[in-house]
C-alpha cells in the first residue's frame, strides 16, 4: 500500500473515533469556533517575501526533522522574520503534529494559520475552525471533484479560507467553484515523495489566473523563489528547510530577509 493510501486508512479510522467522542456540536461551542480569520490570500498579497513558515517535527521521508524546537518559540521566530503565514501539521501518526499545536499557538499568533492535514471529511473542517485555524488544505490528489466542491463551501461558510493542492494536471481539473483562495503547486509527488520544482514552473501556465498561486515543498534557495516568482508565484511554502536546522527561527529570518533584499 502507497504511503498516502496508509494516511488515508488511517485517517477514516481516527475521524470515527473522534467523531463519536466529540460531535459537531461540541465543536461548534468552542471558545474560538466564532473568531473572525485572519485573511491568508492578503497576507501574501500585501507580503515582500509570499513566504509560508512551516512546522513540521516529523514526516514520512525524514523521521527526525526537529524535536528539538517548541513550536511556540518557532512561530514567534517565524513571526519576527516576516512570515506571511504558518502551516501547521496537526497529523499525529506521520508527523508528529496534533490540534493542540494551532491551539497552543493561537494565542500569540498574529499571521494566519493553515491547519496542514489530510481533509477527507467534513468534520475535519469544523474542527478547524474549533480550534483557531484560519485556512484549510485540500489535497485534490486524495478528493474527489464533489469532495472539493462540498468542502470548500462548507469551508468559506465557516469563515475559512481554502487552499487546495495539486501536483498535475489531472489533479487541477478535480477544482470546480468560487470557494476556492489559492491554488498550491506540490514539487513533491506524494506517491514517491519525489520532488521535482519543475513541476510549478510547468503547472502554473495552467491553474486560471482567477486564483493566488503559490509553490510548495522542495524550495530550500533563495534563487528558487526569484525563479519561481519570475513565472508569477506569489507565495511559497516551506517547512523543512528551516525545521531541518538546530535554530528554525534564525534560519527563516536570515531566509526571508536575503529574499526581501532580492526583490
Amino acid at each position: 500500500m502507497k504511503i498516502l493510501d496508509k494516511i488515508v486508512k488511517d485517517k477514516k479510522e481516527e475521524i470515527l473515533k473522534l467523531s463519536l467522542k466529540n460531535p459537531i456540536s461540541s465543536l461548534e461551542n468552542q471558545k474560538l469556533f466564532s473568531r473572525k480569520c485572519i485573511s491568508l490570500k492578503d497576507s501574501l498579497l500585501r507580503s515582500s517575501s509570499g513566504i509560508i513558515c512551516e512546522f513540521k517535527r516529523k514526516s514520512p521521508s525524514n523521521n527526525n526533522i526537529n524535536y528539538k524546537s517548541t513550536i511556540s518559540e518557532v512561530v514567534r521566530g517565524y513571526q519576527k522574520a516576516g512570515a506571511a503565514g504558518l502551516s501547521i501539521l496537526t497529523n499525529k501518526k506521520y508527523f508528529d503534529g496534533n490540534i493542540e499545536d494551532i491551539i497552543e499557538i493561537r494565542n500569540f499568533a498574529e499571521i494566519p494559520i493553515l491547519r496542514k492535514e489530510f481533509i477527507i471529511s467534513e468534520y475535519q473542517i469544523f474542527e478547524a475552525k474549533s480550534i483557531g485555524a484560519d485556512a484549510i488544505l485540500l489535497i485534490a490528489s486524495i478528493l474527489t471533484s464533489k469532495d472539493i466542491l462540498n468542502f470548500s463551501s462548507l469551508a468559506k461558510s465557516l469563515g475559512l479560507e481554502v487552499l487546495v493542492e495539486v501536483h498535475s494536471y489531472e489533479e487541477l481539473k478535480k477544482i470546480s467553484g468560487n470557494n476556492i483562495d489559492i491554488i498550491g503547486v506540490n514539487n513533491r509527488n506524494l506517491d514517491t515523495l519525489e520532488i521535482d520544482l519543475n513541476n510549478s514552473i510547468e503547472m502554473y501556465k495552467e491553474i486560471p489566473d482567477k486564483f493566488l498561486k503559490i509553490s510548495e515543498s522542495g524550495i530550500s534557495k533563495v534563487e528558487s523563489i526569484l525563479r519561481l516568482r519570475e513565472v508569477g508565484y506569489q507565495g511559497f511554502l516551506i517547512g523543512e528547510n528551516f525545521m531541518k536546522n538546530s535554530d528554525p527561527m534564525e534560519e527563516a529570518y536570515n531566509f526571508i530577509k536575503e529574499v526581501e533584499n532580492e526583490i
